[in-house]
C-alpha cells in the first residue's frame, strides 16, 4: 500500500511538472505573439467563428457569444496595455515555478502523511492482534 502512495505521488508530480512546463511555454508564446500583433489578428478571426447549433442544447448561446466577445476585447486590451512581453515573462516564469514548488511541497507533505498514517494504522492492528492472541492463551 505504501508503494501505491508513492507511485501516485510520482504520477501526480510528473503531471504537475508537465502542466507548469506547458503553461510557461504557452505563456511565452502568447506574450511573444502579442508583441508581433499575431494574437490580435487571431482573436479577430476567432470572433467570426460561428457557434455550433448543438451547443444550444447545453449552453445559452447568447451567453457564450458574450464570453467570446469579452475574450476578444480582453486580448486586444492586453495587447495595448502590456509594455513589453520580455519584461513580463521575466517575472511570470519564475512565479510559475515558485507555484510549482509550493504544489510539490503540498503533495510531498500529503504523501509523507499518508505513508506515516498507513504505517501507524498497521502498527495498531498488529498490536491489537498480538494482544488478542496473548489473552486467548
Amino acid at each position: 500500500m505504501k508503494a501505491l502512495i508513492w507511485c501516485a505521488f510520482l504520477l501526480l508530480a510528473a503531471f504537475w511538472t508537465g502542466l507548469v512546463m506547458v503553461t510557461g511555454q504557452v505563456t511565452d508564446w502568447v506574450l511573444g505573439s502579442m508583441q508581433t500583433k499575431q494574437v490580435a489578428d487571431l482573436t479577430a478571426s476567432a470572433g467570426q467563428v460561428p457557434l455550433p447549433a448543438w451547443l444550444a442544447l447545453w449552453v445559452d448561446t447568447a451567453w457564450l457569444k458574450e464570453m467570446q466577445t469579452f475574450g476578444i476585447s480582453l486580448v486586444q486590451w492586453l495587447g495595448q496595455v502590456l509594455p513589453s512581453a520580455d519584461g513580463l515573462m521575466a517575472w511570470i516564469n519564475p512565479l510559475l515555478w515558485f507555484g510549482w514548488g509550493l504544489g510539490m511541497l503540498a503533495m510531498l507533505v500529503g504523501a509523507i502523511a499518508a505513508h506515516w498514517l498507513l504505517g501507524k494504522g498497521q502498527g495498531i492492528t498488529s498490536a491489537t492482534r498480538s494482544s488478542g492472541l496473548a489473552k486467548r492463551s
